[in-house]
């Protein structure tokens, strides 16, 4: 990694630059993608299934019997570890559920505001060089308990025509059983428009590639809303003597080997700690099974030193993580002073692999930099927010000069013959 000390704040804005390829460079292939699957439906999807993914398939829906029969290849551990994890992240999102807020603003205006869930949902499953299993419980599992009346899944295949079995099982665990074998640029097409199998939704979850996470945004535009721009993924550090450097290396490569494109940064107060980092990532990358991406991603990554906590959290600001690690004496300078960040791990014994799996907490989070902007996936992203009102004759007469004198002042005459109306009825 590279090591950078005491940066000026005028080279931050080129430090802190994310590993991305810029939207112009991929959006022709995502437009012409989207045209065709617009038009040509389940045969546009297919053929790109097969140009990407390498396969043809006969149908792209999964059936029922292959869902089943998956199931028989996912461990007893591993079903244990999912169960539990679902239970963590059910119980959660379940403590979010927020209870009617009503209040009457005036004698007789009364108003209040209701929760409603989004009833089409389409979450998207990367399957990529890692099936994220776990990813179904974290988008699954909050669109159920908000009450979504139709959810359908995502997921590319792999060259058999399969979609990991541990993904199925998380899926029918989740009561998940309108699947789809397409991925990427397709799929997210697919549930844009719908097809003759895929559904047409209203919102579209899920993490993505580049090219994904692109789509995702043109989708927008055709009236279906995304949980977030999420791209590849990152993960800032900031530790002082107090961190545990082989701990700190650990975390940085868990996020270094999701995908060549993802990036990694450590931030320290000791010069120390960065040279025993440095020596820890070598140490641990040399035996990783995923070596070579992690090894791409550790190029793009940065192991930043500055000489206070405060520059520190300014770094930290300006970036704004998809995860952020606290290893620090003073983590509540930085708790109580983080902005910007999708979420955030507190101590040496509080890996950010564990949000990804099993604490509870969403893994689903804004990158590159929209943790300035977004929050990340939880249970009010697949609900709406609808205010009611009702206003009686005391409560009419008690507001309706305030309405006329201001729907007057902005010259709308009929909005203010509407309260008029009724003032002069009530006389």
């Amino acid at each position: 990694m590279n090591k950078i000390y005491n940066p000026t704040k005028e080279t931050w804005s080129t430090l802190l630059k994310r590993p991305t390829i810029t939207v112009e460079d991929i959006e022709v292939t995502v437009n012409e993608i989207f045209n065709e699957v617009k038009i040509k439906g389940d045969v546009a999807v297919e053929k790109y299934t097969y140009l990407f993914d390498n396969v043809q398939l006969e149908k792209i829906s999964v059936a029922t019997e292959e869902i089943q029969i998956s199931e028989k290849s996912v461990s007893t551990e591993l079903k244990e570890a999912i169960t539990q994890a679902k239970s963590n992240i059910e119980k959660f999102h379940k403590a979010q559920i927020l209870e009617k807020i009503e209040i009457e603003t005036t004698d007789g205006v009364l108003c209040w505001q209701e929760k409603r869930p989004i009833q089409k949902i389409g979450i998207y499953i990367p399957g990529g060089t890692a099936p994220l299993f776990s990813t179904v419980l974290m988008l699954a599992i909050p669109a159920i308990i908000a009450g979504c009346s139709e959810i359908i899944l995502c997921s590319p295949p792999n060259v058999k025509g399969k979609i990991h079995p541990a993904i199925l099982y998380a899926a029918k665990l989740c009561g998940i059983n309108k699947i789809f074998k397409v991925g990427g640029i397709q799929a997210i097409a697919g549930m844009t428009f719908g097809t003759e199998s895929i559904p047409k939704v209203y919102k579209v979850f899920g993490p993505g590639n580049q090219f994904v996470t692109v789509a995702k945004q043109l989708a927008t535009k055709f009236g279906v809303a995304i949980d977030m721009p999420a791209g590849p993924s990152e993960l800032l550090v900031v530790a002082d003597d107090t961190a545990n450097a082989s701990f700190v290396a650990s975390d940085l490569l868990s996020q270094a080997e999701h995908g060549v494109d993802s990036q990694v940064l450590l931030i320290s107060t000791s010069k120390q700690l960065i040279e025993s980092v440095s020596k820890e990532l070598q140490e641990q990358l040399d035996v990783l099974p995923r070596k070579a991406i992690a090894e791409k991603a550790i190029d793009n990554s940065k192991l930043i030193y500055v000489d206070d906590d405060n520059n520190a959290l300014a770094l930290i600001n300006e970036y704004g993580p998809e995860h952020f690690i606290i290893c620090s004496m003073n983590e509540d300078f930085y708790i109580n002073g983080i902005q910007n960040a999708g979420s955030v791990f507190i101590g040496n014994y509080t890996p950010e692999s564990a949000g990804d799996y099993a604490s509870g907490t969403n893994h689903t989070l804004p990158t590159n930099g929209y943790a300035k902007q977004y929050s990340g996936v939880n249970l009010d992203s697949f609900m709406k927010s609808m205010t009611f009102q009702k206003i009686t004759k005391n409560g009419i007469q008690n507001i309706g000069k305030t309405i006329e004198t201001m729907a007057e002042a902005e010259g709308l005459q009929a909005h203010k013959n509407a309260v008029t109306l009724r003032l002069e009825s009530l006389k």
